[in-house]
């Protein structure tokens, strides 16, 4: 008890002790063996946190078994190396160390967190996680189990629904289509082999980035980065996945189903985290659909009309594809109409692009809440890997603000008519939409019941 007690107050003060990002120091760090990690070396709080990603996510798994990376993601701490996974758990707990993985489309990514003094059996215990996962029948049945029910569920969730069927009509044969967290057939065919062979493949050095935050230095990094990692495979044996570009459909897809409220989602092809045009487009997003209530999307559909009871929108880069989301909550009867008044807004800000105002406001709100992505060892960690990641450069933090101030109207309009200008889209729409555009009266258009959740969408948006 007292253990976890320690562990909580220290994860507390892990979450208030902020460092202003132009503060950070970021060093690359390369150990002994040639591993190569981000470091921000940061004494205020005794904790360590490691995050860590592969290229090759749920997109890479077999066709046949799709879910591998998802199903490998909640086994790797289901005992490693001689300890079963009740004995390996007790270690990680014994040693207030918190491990977690995780599969998204496109990479897999670990995350420890330790207490400084406990950092070389915590390195240890990650060590064994990732080199020498044991996979043994029970606790892969269990984990199998415990899928295949959270699947059952999701086939009643709208916003899992609608995502499903905007990713498998956006991207059709491609491996974007298909659900992350697999299907039932196909995590039931997962076998032992097919686990170890996930981290045979995937789990190698050359396709591995590495950030860590906390008390320890450089020196001290190097061999422990040795200690958690050198003993994988250099090299990952991975398929060739190719870019693509999402389809579009003059017709809304339908997934019929007996709510008194629909769910959808909207999107159209965009750019990915490379384009030049990117933060330009970041900035247009942020006027048009990220703004929360600032944004225009919830003043002309929710605010001034009262149609839909949450909106948004975002732009997605993944690796070989990029687009421009977004969703809609709504009452069955005023679909068409909200859809309309998006799609009239989509139109205006690629003709017209944002008034001077608008685009202060955003560079105002996007340069003054960047520091907050940095207000915890935890979300340094996550910036420096995402970082990474998109292969932005370890100097991004400094440069980032900058960018954003530099962005002018017309970058913002030739981002917004590059994405927004011709028009085609794609939607799905979970529930029975009426799909007619005729504005209801104005009694009808307040809404109501709470708005549908952003998660769980279909395999979604990880």
């Amino acid at each position: 008890m007292n253990r976890i007690l320690s562990f909580a107050a220290a994860s507390f003060l892990f979450l208030i002790v902020a460092v202003p990002a132009e503060a950070l120091d970021i060093e690359r760090v390369v150990s002994p063996g040639g591993i190569e990690a981000w470091l921000v070396e940061e004494h205020q709080v005794p904790m360590i946190v490691m995050k860590a990603a592969w290229r090759g996510g749920a997109a890479y798994d077999p066709k046949d078994k799709q879910g591998l990376a998802n199903m490998v993601s909640g086994l790797l701490d289901e005992g490693a190396g001689n300890m079963g996974s009740q004995t390996y758990q007790k270690a990680l707990d014994d040693n207030a160390v918190k491990l977690g993985f995780d599969a998204g489309r496109d990479h897999f990514s670990a995350t420890l967190k330790t207490l400084a003094g406990r950092r070389d059996e915590a390195f240890r215990l990650f060590a064994l996680a990732i080199g020498k996962p044991r996979f043994d029948e029970q606790a892969v049945e269990r984990i199998r189990a415990q899928i295949l029910t959270n699947l059952s569920q999701k086939k009643e969730n709208p916003n899992w629904l609608a995502g499903r069927a905007w990713f498998e009509t956006a991207f059709g044969e491609h491996p974007y289509a298909r659900p992350t967290d697999g299907t039932p057939q196909t995590v039931k065919a997962i076998t032992q082999a097919d686990l170890k062979g996930f981290v045979k493949h995937v789990l190698a050095r050359d396709n591995l980035k590495i950030a860590v935050v906390g008390p320890i230095t450089p020196e001290e990094l190097g061999p422990m980065l040795d200690e958690a990692f050198g003993d994988l495979p250099e090299h990952a044996d991975l398929p060739q996945l190719p870019d693509v570009t999402i389809a579009t459909k003059k017709k809304p897809v339908v997934v019929e189903k007996p709510y008194p409220q629909s769910v959808v989602m909207f999107g159209m092809p965009g750019i990915k985290r490379d384009d030049p045009d990117f933060i330009p487009a970041y900035v247009m997003n942020y006027v048009l659909g990220g703004g929360s209530f600032s944004s225009r999307l919830m003043e002309e559909v929710r605010v001034k009309r009262g149609l839909v009871y949450s909106v948004y929108s975002t732009l997605y880069p993944l690796d070989h594809a990029g687009f421009f989301f977004g969703q809609l909550g709504t009452k069955n009867k005023t679909v068409g109409v909200s859809l309309k008044i998006v799609r009239e807004q989509l139109e205006r800000m690629a003709k017209s692009g944002v008034t001077p105002d608008e685009l202060k406001d955003a560079k105002t709100y996007l340069t003054g809440s960047y520091p907050l992505r940095f207000d915890s060892n935890s979300s340094i960690a996550n910036q420096l890997l995402g970082i990474q990641l998109e292969g932005l450069g370890i100097d991004y933090v400094d440069k980032r603000n900058g960018m954003v101030e530099a962005v002018t109207r017309d970058d913002v309009q030739r981002a917004a008519k590059r994405i927004l200008g011709s028009g085609k889209w794609l939607v799905a729409v979970v529930g029975q939409p009426d799909l007619s555009e005729d504005v209801p009266a104005e009694g009808d258009m307040k809404p109501e019941g709470e708005a549908p959740r952003h998660g769980d969408i279909g395999g979604g948006l990880n």
